[in-house]
């Protein structure tokens, strides 16, 4: 059943089969682009510093509502720590917030350059699969945040 529903897996290919019956590699490739590339960059750039000076002149203290109210991390905890430590050039301290958000920040970045379009391919993906792997990225995400805070002896 191909067509309306979107792409389906062609059967043990890294293909799938698209409108029409035609064959969509998994990694549609894209036009490569520094000039998006720079314009990211920047962006995170001056986002990343911002937030590093105003966290530096004013802690605004926990941003998470569920943290702020509970005590308790959510998986997305650390993020805006990542962009204050990689604002402050604390590399280091920015993976250790949050290493999801510090990988899809440098796919994010990156895509421009290897003409890679990450959202084009995770929704070329069966939704069990995206399901499944979202699933495992929260909850790894989580397990980490819960481990960092001391949740998790």
């Amino acid at each position: 059943m191909s067509g309306a529903a979107g792409p389906e897996p062609a059967a043990g290919t890294g293909t799938f089969v698209g409108r029409g019956g035609a064959a969509v590699s998994a990694f549609a490739p894209l036009r490569r682009s520094p000039r998006t590339f720079a314009l990211r960059f920047g962006a995170v750039a001056v986002a990343s510093v911002a937030a590093a000076w105003v966290h530096q002149n004013h802690d605004p203290g926990a941003l998470c509502p569920l943290r702020r109210v509970t005590g308790v991390p959510c998986p997305f905890c650390g993020s805006t720590t990542v962009f204050m430590e990689a604002g402050a050039g604390h590399w280091g301290a920015a993976l250790a917030a949050n290493p999801v958000t510090v990988v899809a920040t440098l796919v994010f970045l990156a895509a421009p350059l290897l003409a890679f379009d990450p959202f084009g391919t995770l929704n070329r993906l069966p939704s069990r699969l995206r399901w499944f792997g979202g699933t495992v990225l929260v909850a790894g995400s989580w397990l980490w945040q819960l481990h960092r805070f001391g949740f998790l002896g």
